[in-house]
């Protein structure tokens, strides 16, 4: 069922552009490839919380760095895809792993409070760089070039961009769970000292899975920062990773279908509401109360 229903919203993806010309109502594309983005964030978060069981409450660092690679190596000239993106990547996975190293040092909600304060530490760390607009952020001079090509400046294109990176992470995610690497992260889960005395190393497990996590993070952020132009720490905010995790959450965590299914769904009832009323968020809360009350009446 999660899998249909992830599968239909993808499509629903796919088929916006058309939509959007058709309506011609360009807002509707970008609405689209706002959903494509922040599915790819949700699914590199579920990873951690569904596969490897750990509740974190700091992916949106990762996403905030992968943003501000694009505005720094703008500032030096580098702003070619090919070489921001990469860079976008490493940059988040090298904060991820001592960050993450340190993190996982605790336990339960010791590591989620600990993920927080690095998310946090990452937030006000970037309302501090004066050069690149402090808390009131800075827009991106011109959008990247795609080998010498003005390609990604077109809204269709840097749409195809997204849909190519999210389906890309749902199956290397998809891959990754089903793996030797995934059975142990979900044994780890369940029984971390019995598969430490089989001779598994769970904390190193752990660590690359953060690691992993934090590098699709900072993709998400690349795109987030080409497709608005503006880069700011409102990024890093921990409400940002909150919301991520609803969606994660939502779409069931088990799978990274789910995680782009809630990701997307949430997107969308989100900007439906917000179109209805101006009390869209009270919508949206009373959706969430409901699921959450139809998964304890199944659980009970």
């Amino acid at each position: 069922m999660t899998r249909a229903l992830a599968a239909a919203l993808f499509a629903l993806l796919v088929v916006a552009p058309l939509a959007a010309q058709a309506a011609g109502n360009t807002w509707l594309l970008s609405l689209a490839t706002s959903a494509a983005i922040t599915a790819i964030a949700a699914v590199s978060l579920q990873l951690v919380v569904g596969t490897a069981g750990l509740v974190s409450l700091g992916h949106a660092a990762f996403l905030g760095i992968g943003s501000y690679a694009v505005l720094i190596l703008a500032g030096w000239g580098l702003d070619e895809a090919a070489l921001s993106l990469p860079v976008a990547m490493l940059a988040a996975a090298l904060f991820a792993w001592p960050t993450s190293w340190l993190a996982l040092r605790a336990r339960g909600v010791g590591f989620i409070m600990v993920t927080l304060a690095f998310g946090q530490m990452a937030y006000f760390a970037a309302g501090a760089l004066a050069a690149y607009g402090g808390d009131d952020g800075m827009p991106l001079d011109r959008t990247p070039t795609l080998f010498g090509s003005a390609l990604l400046a077109r809204p269709l294109a840097l749409h195809a961009l997204a849909l190519v990176l999210l389906a890309a992470g749902v199956l290397a995610a998809s891959a990754l769970g089903a793996s030797r690497f995934g059975r142990v992260l979900r044994a780890a889960r369940a029984d971390p000292a019995r598969l430490a005395a089989l001779g598994f190393d769970v904390a190193r497990t752990r660590l690359i899975a953060c690691v992993m996590a934090g590098a699709a993070g900072g993709a998400a952020g690349w795109l987030m920062a080409v497709q608005s132009g503006f880069v700011s720490p409102a990024t890093l905010d921990w409400r940002v990773a909150g919301r991520l995790l609803v969606m994660v959450i939502l779409g069931g965590a088990a799978t990274p279908a789910g995680a782009m299914a809630g990701a997307i769904g949430l997107t969308l009832i989100e900007e439906a509401l917000s179109a209805v009323t101006e009390h869209g968020r009270i919508g949206v809360g009373a959706l969430l109360l409901l699921v959450a009350l139809g998964r304890l009446r199944r659980t009970a």
